[in-house]
């Protein structure tokens, strides 16, 4: 019987009461909304099949991973530009090739984890090397978050300023001062509190709202052509590559989800379970005219503050994902909602993960006075946060993230374990 999370208000398996689960799950929901359609809006694929996408991707994620493990799947940014560049040059055949090859190297990556077992993961990922990386997945976002929360069409705007400033209060007040049923939602209040201060102040246009339909059919696409099938090679050769950036990413999360909840996901359900749900989502998003998916922070952070680790949260989030795929006027609701309010919630959702970061240093007694661990976490933190991202041609570009995670991997392995002076001491 798998232990409870010390410090878990529902655990992982846990089901809350009805309207708890509720309101548990709008809060995922709203916490996701924004960046999972933002993707399809830039690249100009359908914000409806996105939310709906996301919603069956992260239900097959469960029902892969037995309902073991919370992760909610979300429209991924890391192949934002070659899927604009196929979109503009041949439509969306060529972008769900593209799409379904991301996910066949992820049950790749599985079937290879099937082979050779999960031991490696403790030598590659010791604390000195995860607890930066977490750091880096939660503080490579805050540039994201400030510019929400700064900028309107490009200008700085003191309205989106004190939106975003009063959204953040609002969630550290609620998060601070409310218990009980109240006490498990503060970034749903925070949300809901800034955005009725972004009404007040004229930060939301509610016209998008007043010409949605209450039924809205997404546009579901195919990877057929209109005359049958062509294959599009140069589709598959410049996004499957970039798998190598979202699966850096999922080990990520997993570490995050495996410190905040004190289970260990690599061990139970596995890897390769969690490689094979994230594959599988990509592959049904890429069947039905969706954009590529992977877990997502907001989510994570979501939880860190709410103690909240149900798999029926997460499931009844994407179970709102899909109905609200075919709910214009809901959909178009949240749609409303402005960067200053989700840039001010953002500032404490990716803080939590970082806090998550330092939590694994100090549990584990990092001592940074050794140059070794010192020249592990200094280069992984910098080149994470700052983004010194490897672009290769217009369509390749591994973040900074996957760098600092790739080059946190290659010193733990190649530096020795006591510097040549400390021998000297």
């Amino acid at each position: 019987m798998r232990q409870k999370a010390s410090n878990a208000i529902y655990d992982v398996q846990e089901r809350p009461p009805f309207w708890t689960w509720f309101g548990l799950s709008l809060q995922h929901l709203f916490s996701m909304f924004g960046a999972t359609v933002l993707v399809p809006l830039l690249v100009g694929l359908n914000p409806g099949v996105a939310l709906f996408t996301s919603g069956v991707g992260t239900l097959l994620h469960l029902l892969i991973t037995r309902g073991r493990i919370p992760a909610y799947m979300g429209s991924s940014f890391a192949f934002i530009i070659p899927m604009a560049s196929l979109m503009k040059t041949i439509g969306y055949p060529a972008v769900a090739q593209g799409i379904i090859s991301v996910g066949v190297v992820y049950l790749l990556v599985a079937l290879l984890v099937t082979v050779t077992g999960t031991k490696w993961i403790n030598q590659i990922f010791p604390p000195e090397v995860v607890g930066p990386i977490i750091m880096v997945i939660g503080l490579s976002l805050a540039g994201s978050a400030a510019s929400s929360a700064t900028m309107l069409n490009n200008h700085y705007d003191i309205r989106v300023f004190l939106v975003a400033l009063v959204t953040l209060l609002a969630t550290i007040g609620f998060n601070m001062f409310l218990s009980g049923f109240w006490g498990l939602m503060p970034v749903l209040l925070g949300i809901i509190f800034g955005y009725i201060v972004a009404l007040i102040v004229g930060l939301v246009d509610l016209q998008p709202v007043m010409n949605a339909q209450w039924f809205a059919l997404p546009n579901f696409e195919s990877f057929m052509d209109k005359d049958g099938f062509k294959f599009y090679p140069a589709a598959v050769l410049s996004m499957a590559p970039l798998a190598l950036v979202t699966l850096s990413e999922h080990l990520g999360h997993l570490m995050v989800l495996n410190k905040i909840t004190g289970h260990d996901f690599f061990e139970n359900p596995g890897l390769k379970r969690t490689l094979t749900g994230d594959g599988t989502a990509s592959v049904v998003a890429g069947l039905i005219g969706g954009p590529a998916v992977t877990s997502y922070g907001e989510n994570i952070g979501v939880m860190q503050l709410s103690r909240v680790y149900s798999v029926w949260v997460i499931g009844g989030a994407a179970f709102f994902a899909v109905i609200f795929g075919f709910v214009g006027k809901l959909s178009a609701l949240i749609s409303t909602i402005p960067g200053a309010v989700t840039g001010g919630v953002g500032f404490m959702l990716y803080g939590v993960i970082a806090a998550a970061g330092l939590q694994v240093i100090v549990d584990n007694k990092v001592d940074y006075s050794r140059k070794r661990n010192l020249m592990i976490a200094a280069p992984i933190l910098v080149v994470g946060i700052g983004n010194f991202h490897l672009q290769l041609g217009s369509q390749m570009d591994f973040s900074g993230v996957a760098i600092a995670t790739v080059l946190g991997i290659i010193l733990n392995i190649c530096l020795p374990r006591v510097a040549a002076s400390e021998k000297e001491d």
